[in-house]
């Protein structure tokens, strides 16, 4: 155990190591985090098209037809994360299987 640790060091490799996983899983995250307000999350347009795979001409649609409600404040619109939830929800269709001989 009086062996000089140096950066070549078999522990000292392993350690940086973890370090950088560490600093990827934390910047992972902080990257995802959306602060509540209120206990609500809210996301832009960008954010909802890319999440639900639509364009954004499609959302104006869906908001024109008041299928999704929105906050709009000065020119930016906002989508609460349950607002999106439900409306997903609301659309949902079970599968079905049709039977016969």
């Amino acid at each position: 155990m009086n062996e000089l640790m140096t950066k070549n060091s078999e522990w000292i490799i392993h350690f940086m190591s973890n370090i950088d996983r560490l600093l990827d899983s934390f910047e992972h995250l902080t990257a995802n985090y959306r602060p509540t307000l209120g206990g609500e999350r809210f996301f832009t347009d960008k954010e909802v098209s890319a999440r639900l795979k639509v364009s954004r001409r499609t959302l104006q649609d869906y908001r024109n037809e008041g299928r999704i409600p929105y906050i709009q404040l000065g020119g930016k619109i906002l989508y609460r994360e349950s607002d999106i939830e439900r409306m997903l929800s609301d659309s949902y269709r079970p599968a079905y299987r049709l039977t016969g001989t």
